[in-house]
C-alpha cells in the first residue's frame, strides 16, 4: 500500500554548464535525425523526377533560359541544409544557456519557480503473526531442581 504527500519544491538554480551540455547534445541529436530525413525526402524526390519537371515547367513559363538548370544534384540542397542545421543548433545552445544565467539572475530576486509534487512511499506491511503460540519446552531434572517452590 503507498502514501502519498504533497511537497512543495522551489527551483532557484539552473547550472549553465549543465544547461549547455544538456542542449547542445539535444540540439545535434535533432540535427542529425533532421538531416537524415531530408536526405531520404532528396532521394526520393529525386527518383520521382520532381527537380527535372521543375526545371522544365520554369523553362517553359519563361522564368530560366533554355538549358539552366535551376534543381542540379542535390549538393547545394545537402550543403544548405547542413550550414542551417549547425546554425540553427549553435543559437539555440547559445539562447537556452543564456536562458539558464537570465533565470538564475531573475530567480535571486522573484525567489524561483514552486512546483507541488506527490511523493509516494511504499509502506511494506509486518511479517503475519503466528496463530498459535511456541511450544513450552520441556525442562531437564537438573534445571527443575534449581528452580523455587512456592511450598510454604
Amino acid at each position: 500500500m503507498a502514501t502519498v504527500r504533497r511537497v512543495r519544491r522551489v527551483i532557484r538554480k539552473f547550472d549553465p554548464w549543465t544547461v549547455f551540455k544538456v542542449s547542445l547534445l539535444l540540439h545535434v541529436v535533432f540535427a542529425t535525425a533532421t538531416l537524415i530525413g531530408l536526405l531520404i525526402m532528396w532521394s526520393l524526390v529525386e527518383r520521382a523526377g520532381i527537380p527535372a519537371t521543375l526545371d522544365g515547367f520554369l523553362i517553359t513559363i519563361s522564368l530560366v533560359d533554355e538549358g539552366a538548370v535551376f534543381f542540379d544534384n542535390g549538393s547545394r540542397f545537402i550543403r544548405v541544409a547542413i550550414f542551417f542545421s549547425v546554425v540553427f543548433g549553435a543559437a539555440m545552445t547559445l539562447l537556452s544557456t543564456l536562458a539558464a544565467v537570465f533565470y538564475n539572475l531573475t530567480s535571486d530576486v522573484v525567489g524561483g519557480v514552486e512546483v507541488v509534487m506527490l511523493e509516494e512511499t511504499l509502506q511494506v506491511p509486518a511479517p503475519p503473526i503466528p496463530a498459535s503460540p511456541d511450544p513450552v519446552p520441556e525442562m531437564s531434572p537438573e534445571d527443575s531442581a534449581e528452580m523455587p517452590t512456592l511450598a510454604g
